[in-house]
């Protein structure tokens, strides 16, 4: 199996918090940049080797802003050079403002099955500072008319936001839980370079709440969700029984993905490679026949590390035979490994490792002190 992922990097606005690429002025190139994403996806049909495409994900950027049309030239095109599967998942990230019961036909229509709806809060208050384009109004009307159509159902929430209480948190998840959608993603606000929220912090316009705080709404999270019914199958990720996302999922096993457009990354199992990051350099590149991408050949050492820390995010664990098979474990791993499992971070069951709830908190941590240098 195999998945394939379209990049698209357009957008209303931008957020305050957001580094992933996307382009609020596009309309003068719009349909090049859609054509000749199309083109890397026939000129590439060979990277994923004849594996069947089992998932197809639409992200960005706000791919509900694409048409019904544009959607069904990138699925016709995915047909046609790729194998895929009879029933295969296919997901559109959607903003709540650009859904309506003419969009979500439209949608289902073109193909689409599964819908990730970026909410990221049922606070107004919220939702300003974020410079979001949807209401808190359109936040639960988006969920109750996509649930009407039969979609299947992702909805994403960010927690460890500024001046908020853990009681504020506790409101927003009540009013997801509430909505009983199939799955959920929920993610600790990150600061990065070069996003407006980047700058608010460095003048002391705002302040990030401690990790203390961030780990307690984390625990809640869990709680609240777990109580709930949904089984949390990978850090940030919760689903009710057997609605996992398909897609995600092939992240953290290992499976190949084709990533199109600017800034989409791909794996094949023996490397990664990664488009430029720029909307007017893409087409110009690709047009010309010029290399538009970087590439990264992985050795048995970066493999290694891969397994381990994809692994170790997931209800599944890692193996440590999965490692073996990579590279011989070190005595310092094995100490490290040990030190991890007396500090109630780690688990160790007949050779494999699992984080505990509490390693939980320090995943990246984990996984960094575990990698091979």
């Amino acid at each position: 199996m195999a998945g394939i992922y379209i990049h698209i990097p357009f957008c209303k606005q931008a957020c305050s918090y957001c580094d992933f690429h996307f382009s609020t002025t596009f309309s003068k190139y719009r349909s090049e940049l859609l054509s000749v994403m199309r083109e890397e996806m026939k000129v590439r049909a060979g990277y994923l080797k004849g594996k069947t495409v089992d998932t197809i994900y639409f992200g960005g950027g706000t791919p509900s802003l694409l048409s019904d049309k544009e959607i069904s030239d990138f699925l016709n095109e995915a047909r046609s050079d790729f194998s895929v599967s009879e029933n295969p998942e296919i997901t559109l990230e959607a903003n709540p403002d650009d859904i309506s019961d003419e969009t979500l036909e439209g949608w289902k229509r073109a193909g689409i099955n599964r819908l990730s709806i970026g909410v990221q809060s049922f606070l107004q208050e919220d939702l300003d500072w974020m410079n979001r384009a949807h209401t808190a109004e359109e936040s639960l009307s988006s969920i109750y008319k996509a649930g009407a159509k039969g979609f299947l159902l992702t909805v994403d929430l960010i927690y460890g936001l500024p001046n908020r209480t853990l009681n504020d948190w506790k409101k927003n998840l009540n009013a997801l839980i509430e909505l009983n959608p199939d799955h959920i993603s929920a993610y600790c606000l990150t600061v990065e370079e070069g996003t407006a929220l980047n700058s608010w912090v460095e003048k002391g316009k705002i302040n990030i709440p401690e990790d203390a705080d961030q780990a307690e709404q984390f625990r809640l999270l869990r709680r609240l969700l777990g109580e709930s019914g949904y089984e949390q199958y990978e850090i940030s990720n919760f689903s009710k029984p057997g609605l996992y996302s398909r897609h995600n999922t092939n992240y953290w096993k290992g499976i190949d993905y084709l990533g199109i457009g600017p800034s989409a990354h791909s794996y094949n199992g023996e490397s990664r490679r990664w488009n430029v990051s720029s909307n007017r350099e893409y087409i110009r590149l690709f047009r010309e026949g010029s290399v538009y991408f970087e590439e990264e050949i992985l050795s048995a050492k970066d493999k290694f590390n891969e397994v381990l820390m994809t692994g170790l995010r997931t209800k599944w664990g890692v193996h440590l035979n999965d490692l073996c098979s990579l590279s011989a474990l070190t005595d310092e791993f094995k100490s490290v490994l040990k030190n991890f499992e007396n500090q109630g971070l780690l688990t160790n069951k007949g050779e494999h490792v699992l984080l505990t709830e509490e390693g939980k908190l320090r995943a990246d941590y984990i996984a960094s002190e575990l990698f091979l240098i």
